[in-house]
């Protein structure tokens, strides 16, 4: 169970979300995203009119790529389900944006690695030029030198292209690292325990981990995280 009384997220945020195994952070993803509807209360959009929300990109913990498409026709997938046109030039600025190369669209998933795939995802994820971007744990598979790359990629296209995103994540390292805002889940209903603004400038660069500021930002989310009331999740 998941209650929230009250979050703004500002237009061009990057927001990240931890908490306890089960206290509602894919639920709280797949609300903004439409995919599954509140039992109560209301989701605002600034801009929006009556019940329409902003074009969505949703990357998911599996890369969920169709093994019998190369990695251009995955890209190609959600303008086809909108009956809109993706062009070859759309999708190889979107490769070159998450690091594929022409070679890498000319595969299927079963020849790429895991890293490569959930470039994929991303691009995907991007074709349809979403305004917010939600992505549920896609790092949680990798290794932790790919999953660095990747965290600084992301940061990298979030700043370029100015979406609003929303990550959840285990990692606190990486809430950190990619985040303005870090919201720590817990209690029972679950609902924001902590709102930690991450006073960090230049995230996309991986000195910035070693520093003693990044250690400090750290802890203050662990603390909260291991807080009685964020514990308190049945």
């Amino acid at each position: 169970m998941l209650r929230i009384d009250s979050l703004q997220i500002t237009q061009g945020e990057f927001v990240s979300v931890v908490g306890p195994s089960g206290c509602g952070k894919s639920t709280l993803l797949r609300i903004i995203a439409g995919l599954l509807s509140p039992s109560s209360g209301t989701i605002e959009y600034s801009g929006s009119d009556g019940d329409s929300r902003p074009r969505t990109g949703f990357v998911f913990q599996e890369a969920t790529l169709l093994p019998w498409r190369t990695a251009e026709t995955n890209i190609r997938l959600p303008g086809e389900l909108e009956r809109s046109s993706v062009s070859i030039k759309q999708i190889r600025r979107l490769a070159e944006l998450v690091g594929l190369s022409p070679t890498d669209l000319r595969k299927r998933p079963a020849a790429l690695s895991g890293g490569m795939k959930m470039r994929v995802s991303l691009a995907r994820a991007l074709a349809m030029e979403p305004a917010v971007l939600l992505l549920d744990e896609p790092f949680a598979s990798l290794d932790d030198l790919l999953r660095q790359q990747l965290q600084a990629d992301v940061v990298r296209i979030q700043k370029e292209l100015k979406l609003t995103t929303i990550l959840v994540t285990h990692n606190v390292p990486e809430a950190v690292f990619m985040s303005d805002r870090v919201l720590v889940l817990g209690g029972t209903p679950a609902t924001v325990v902590s709102d930690a603004r991450i006073p960090l400038d230049g995230r996309s660069g991986d000195s910035v981990r070693t520093t003693p500021q990044f250690a400090e930002c750290v802890q203050q989310i662990m603390s909260a995280l291991y807080s009685p009331v964020a514990e308190a999740v049945s």
